[in-house]
């Protein structure tokens, strides 16, 4: 697949680096980031199709990322891959984001919902 890239941003180098692997297994260009801060760097250069983040990071949080977004007048769709105490949903509609998923997620689940929500 050809396209604009996905944007993983995780502060656990594990799951980055697992939602990189099945991403780009599944033909996906795939970027990703420690952090929003990267993020938004990484951004600057090109506008992800798809951004699938985590809630808690340093540096600029999941919700921080968003509303940074928001500001800067980017709406890539926004997938929370996430494991706080709130259910994965409220994490995400409290930010905006159009799909959620916990942690420990399935791949088949993140690979639907990928290809739901990814702009081509």
């Amino acid at each position: 697949m050809q396209g604009r890239p996905i944007l993983v941003v995780d502060d656990d180098r594990t799951v980055r680096e697992l939602l990189t692997t099945l991403l780009r297994d599944e033909g996906y260009p795939v970027l990703a980031a420690s952090n929003g801060a990267q993020a938004l760097e990484l951004m600057a250069e090109q506008r992800p199709s798809l951004v699938v983040l985590d809630i808690h990071m340093p540096v600029l949080d999941g919700p921080s990322l968003a509303r940074e977004l928001a500001q800067r007048g980017w709406d890539p769709p926004l997938l929370v891959v996430t494991a706080t105490a709130r259910s994965p949903q409220q994490s995400a509609a409290a930010i905006g984001a159009q799909g959620a998923l916990p942690k420990p997620f399935d791949a088949d689940d993140l690979l639907q919902a990928v290809a739901h929500l990814r702009i081509p």
